[in-house]
């Protein structure tokens, strides 16, 4: 694994001679934030050894390295998810490899769907805590590398970045959301009663992603910022039918004004 790792991020360095400084992740139908990249180089994950390969609708599958901000940053456009493979440090796999490339912060976007009774769709939610009911990705051989064996997750959203990303938002009479995201496995979109479940234990949103990679990044000391888009509700008497191309309309119609928010945030980040 570490070496696989080590060797990944050699090759995307050789490939690129490229050192960012900001990792991002966009999650489905989140991919826009790229349009803002001053491109240098382009890698498809296909491309890339040991490097998984996405296989959903929305999400391409390319590691863009470029500047926005006046920062380096390497996007991922497009994540890999625990249900794809049933191999959760696949999952991480990526954020790993970043660390190696160097980055000093992590950006993550996802779409979920809400539980909490005061949000609508097309909401945007800032996480400020999680609840990780996907396998937690650091199960299995330890290796001093990445951190410590238990990493103390109290805080594990940077508070600095998200009083930064308000600020933003409220400077441009952008709704926010603050919230508690709860990971799943997925691939199947909840029950009536699984969305009764996840708001009874603390929930304000649900998805099938970003905590893995929030976990691991943590671990190897990465200050952690993430976001959510709201693409459907499951609320009891709001609860209808809904496809994954659904979710992909709600997130591209909300997108600019997320693209907004984390633009303005890397901006103002001192690394």
């Amino acid at each position: 694994m570490l070496k696989q790792i080590k060797d990944t991020a050699s090759y995307i360095f050789n490939k690129t001679n490229f050192k960012p400084e900001i990792g991002i992740i966009l999650g489905t139908g989140l991919g826009g934030l790229v349009k803002e990249i001053d491109i240098k180089q382009i890698l498809p994950y296909e491309d890339i050894p040991g490097f998984p390969v996405s296989t959903v609708e929305g999400h391409s599958g390319k590691l863009i390295f470029g500047v926005i901000g006046g920062k380096n940053v390497v996007a991922m456009q497009g994540r890999f998810h625990f249900y794809e493979s049933n191999d959760i440090l696949k999952v991480i796999f990526p954020v790993r490899v970043m660390k190696y490339l160097g980055i000093k912060t992590l950006l993550v976007s996802n779409a979920s769907g809400g539980v909490n009774p005061n949000f609508e769709i097309g909401d945007i939610m800032i996480l400020n805590d999680h609840i990780n009911l996907i396998p937690n990705p650091l199960i299995g051989e330890h290796y001093p590398e990445f951190g410590v064996r238990f990493p103390d997750m109290s805080e594990t959203y940077n508070k600095s970045l998200i009083s930064k990303a308000e600020k933003i938002a409220s400077k441009h009479n952008i709704k926010i959301q603050k919230g508690v995201y709860t990971a799943v496995t997925g691939p199947t979109l909840e029950t009536p009663a699984e969305y009764k479940y996840f708001r009874i234990i603390g929930s304000d949103t649900v998805g099938m992603s970003t905590v893995p990679e929030i976990i691991a990044a943590w671990q190897m000391g990465i200050p952690c910022f993430a976001i959510s888009i709201i693409t459907d509700l499951g609320v009891p008497g709001k609860i209808v039918k809904v496809t994954h191309e659904d979710v992909q309309k709600v997130a591209e119609k909300t997108e600019p004004k997320m693209t907004l928010i984390i633009k303005e945030l890397i901006a103002s980040i001192n690394l």
